[in-house]
C-alpha cells in the first residue's frame, strides 16, 4: 500500500501537464501560431480584375504594380505640364489599399523643382489614384487586410527620349 501511495504521489508530481486544461493548451497553441506569422507579408496582393489570382505572389505583385503605374501614366498624360530640359526627377508615391480595396495616398516624395514647375502635381497624382478601377484587397490567411506600397514615377522632360 505504501508503494502504491508513493507511486501515485510521484506520478502526480511529475505529470502536471496531464492536468492542464484544454482551453489553456489551446490558447498556448494559438499564441505560438500567432508568433510564427509574418505580419509584414501578405498571402496575396491586391488584384485588379484583369490580374490572375492564381499567379504566384511575385506575379500578383507585378500585375498590381503595373496596373497602378499604367493608370497613373494615362492620367498624367491628360495633363499638360512641362519640365525643364535635362531634369528627369523620380517621384515616390506611398499609398495604402485598405480592407475594402480603397486606395488612398499617404505621401508623395518629390524634388522641389516639381513643386515650382508643376504646383498642381500632388493634386494630379491624388486624383489619378482616386479614379483607379476597383480592386480586391490583399489577403492574409484568407482575410482582407490593409497593405502599403511605394511606387516610383519617373518624369521625363522635353527632349528626353
Amino acid at each position: 500500500m505504501k508503494y502504491l501511495l508513493a507511486l501515485l504521489v510521484l506520478v502526480l508530481l511529475t505529470s502536471c501537464d496531464l492536468f492542464v486544461s484544454k482551453e489553456k493548451r489551446t490558447q498556448e497553441l494559438i499564441d505560438q501560431e500567432i508568433r510564427e506569422i509574418d505580419w509584414n507579408a501578405v498571402d496575396s496582393y491586391p488584384l485588379f480584375e484583369n490580374c490572375d489570382e492564381t499567379q504566384t505572389k511575385k506575379g500578383q505583385r507585378e500585375c498590381f504594380e503595373q496596373e497602378v503605374l499604367t493608370h497613373c501614366s494615362k492620367a498624367l498624360k491628360e495633363f499638360e505640364f512641362v519640365l525643364l530640359e535635362g531634369t528627369d526627377p523620380t517621384v515616390q508615391v506611398d499609398f495604402l489599399v485598405d480592407q475594402d480595396g480603397t486606395l488612398s495616398v499617404l505621401n508623395i516624395e518629390k524634388d522641389t523643382a516639381i513643386d515650382t514647375q508643376m504646383p498642381e502635381f500632388d493634386k494630379m497624382i491624388r486624383q489619378s489614384l482616386q479614379n483607379i478601377p476597383p480592386l480586391a484587397p490583399a489577403l492574409k490567411r484568407g482575410m482582407p487586410v490593409k497593405s502599403k506600397f511605394r511606387i516610383p514615377i519617373v518624369l521625363k522632360s522635353e527632349g528626353t527620349p
